[in-house]
């Protein structure tokens, strides 16, 4: 089983390139983020053509998210209960396996702007709440996969200048912090998991030549629970989409379980 996520910024504008990567990567799931659609707009069609079903919960010109999968999907849940936020971050739905079920939860995590900005007090309260939220559907689902564009650069190597760059938004002490309490809930770093090249990132700047000088961050993450864990054999940053006419800022990440 493959699970896999990525930022697609804008999915009207890069649906064909979705498209084209299901069909090379015939991943049982993947989570989708900043669709930058609203849910009467989303391609249900195109996408069930190509063997999946979709959940979303889109939000006009900004954020966004999906869950596309080849399973049957139940129990979804749209935003954080209990959170009065008018913007569309988080799906979550349990995927109906062959090897049970799976619950997974998609977020495109506030990016927070600036240390010292509103946003960034907004982005401190959603990490709290999206941790409380994930506390308590652990101790519902045993098998649980966090994915999404978390927009935190959890450690120094996975930005590509941590001296230049330290205390900066994706980088400071609070915003690792909050990443280190998701994983204190009985999560773990899939990618972490394995030996992986150095300067391994999954977003890179369109300007100044971001991706071909390499200068990009490691900020969209799959996190995996101990009970899923153990099935953990592969976590791969895809580069390929990224290289493509008109891309996505970010590249896709994909978990194998065996």
């Amino acid at each position: 089983m493959k699970i896999a996520t990525w930022n697609i910024n804008s999915l009207n504008v890069r649906l064909p390139q979705l498209l084209d990567w299901l069909q090379t990567n015939p991943v049982d799931a993947i989570g989708l983020q900043e669709l930058k659609l609203t849910d009467e707009k989303f391609p249900f069609m195109e996408l069930e053509a190509a063997g999946y079903q979709a959940v979303c919960h889109g939000q006009k010109t900004y954020n966004g998210v999906a869950i596309v999968s080849r399973h049957p999907v139940s129990d979804v849940v749209r935003n954080i209960p209990g959170l009065d936020d008018e913007q569309a971050r988080v799906i979550a739905a349990t995927l109906e396996t062959p090897q049970g079920p799976v619950r997974l939860i998609n977020c495109y995590f506030v990016n927070g702007q600036a240390p010292d900005s509103d946003k960034f007090v907004y982005k401190l309260r959603w990490l709290a709440a999206l941790e409380a939220f994930v506390k308590s559907e652990m101790a519902q689902h045993s098998k649980l996969v966090l994915v999404g564009d978390f927009n935190v650069a959890p450690e120094d190597r996975d930005s590509f200048d941590p001296e230049g760059l330290r205390g900066t938004i994706h980088h400071t002490p609070q915003e690792r912090a909050h990443f280190q309490a998701l994983l204190d809930l009985g999560l773990t770093d899939a990618f972490r998991m394995f030996e992986q090249p150095e300067k391994s990132f999954s977003w890179w700047d369109y300007r100044m030549l971001g991706f071909q000088k390499n200068r990009g961050l490691r900020i969209d993450h799959i996190l995996v629970s101990d009970a899923i864990k153990a099935q953990t054999t592969a976590c791969t940053i895809d580069r390929a989409p990224r290289k493509n006419k008109q891309p996505s800022d970010h590249a896709p990440v994909v978990v194998t379980f065996g």
